[in-house]
C-alpha cells in the first residue's frame, strides 16, 4: 500500500469549515497509514462557474491546475456539506471542470476520475450528518466512473463534536479509520 497518493479537499470554503476540519482529520490517518496526501482548499482555484461558452474558448487555469491534481492521485477523500439536500455548488463546479474533455479526449476518457477511489464524508450541525448530500456526492461520483468505498462518515451536530481540530465524538471517530484504510486498500488494488 506504500506509495498510494490521494487528494485530500472539502466541499466547503468557509474559514473553520466543520468539513475541512474532518478532511483534516482524514488526511493525517491516511499519512499514518503511509498514504502520500495532498491536501487542498478549492478556494485557492479560481474557478468560474461551468460554462461551456467558456469551455469552447478555453479552459480556465484554475480548472486545468485542479484537474491535474485529480489525474496524478489515485484516489481522493472529499469531505461534503449539504447544501439542500444536495452537494455544494463549490464541489459540484469543481468536480464539473476536472471531468470535461480536453482536446483529443473522448466523452468517456475521464482521465481525474476512472480507475480512482474516493471516500466520502459529512460534518453537519443537523442531526443528520450531511445523509443527504453524499447521497447525492454518491451518485455524481459513480456517474463519472469513480468508485466510492462502501464506508461512509457522518458526522451529526458536529458544532459539537470537535475540540478544536481534533474530532471527539465516538462513533465518527471510530468510523473514519475504517473509510480512509479502505481507500487506501481500493486505491492500491486498482492502479495501473
Amino acid at each position: 500500500m506504500a506509495g498510494v497518493k490521494l487528494l485530500a479537499f472539502a466541499g466547503s470554503t468557509r474559514e473553520g469549515s466543520l468539513n475541512q476540519r474532518l478532511v483534516d482529520v482524514a488526511s493525517d490517518i491516511a499519512r499514518g497509514e503511509g498514504a502520500e496526501v495532498t491536501s487542498v482548499r478549492l478556494r485557492d482555484f479560481d474557478l468560474p462557474l461551468y460554462d461551456g461558452d467558456l469551455e469552447a474558448n478555453a479552459f480556465p487555469p484554475g480548472a486545468d491546475e485542479l484537474r491535474r491534481l485529480f489525474i496524478e492521485h489515485d484516489g481522493f477523500l472529499i469531505a461534503s456539506p449539504e447544501y439542500n439536500g444536495s452537494v455544494s455548488g463549490v464541489l459540484k463546479n469543481a468536480i464539473d471542470w476536472a471531468s470535461r474533455p480536453r482536446p483529443g479526449e473522448t466523452l468517456v476518457a475521464l482521465p481525474a476520475f476512472r480507475g480512482k477511489v474516493a471516500g466520502i464524508m459529512s460534518a453537519s450541525i443537523g442531526p443528520f450528518g450531511g445523509l443527504r448530500g453524499l447521497l447525492a456526492l454518491r451518485q455524481i461520483l459513480g456517474t463519472i466512473q469513480t468508485l466510492v468505498a462502501t464506508e461512509q462518515v457522518l458526522v451529526p451536530l458536529a458544532e459539537k463534536a470537535f475540540d478544536g481540530a481534533e474530532l471527539v465524538e465516538p462513533l465518527p471517530k471510530q468510523l473514519l479509520p475504517l473509510m480512509v484504510n479502505r481507500v487506501i486498500f481500493l486505491a492500491d488494488r486498482l492502479r495501473p
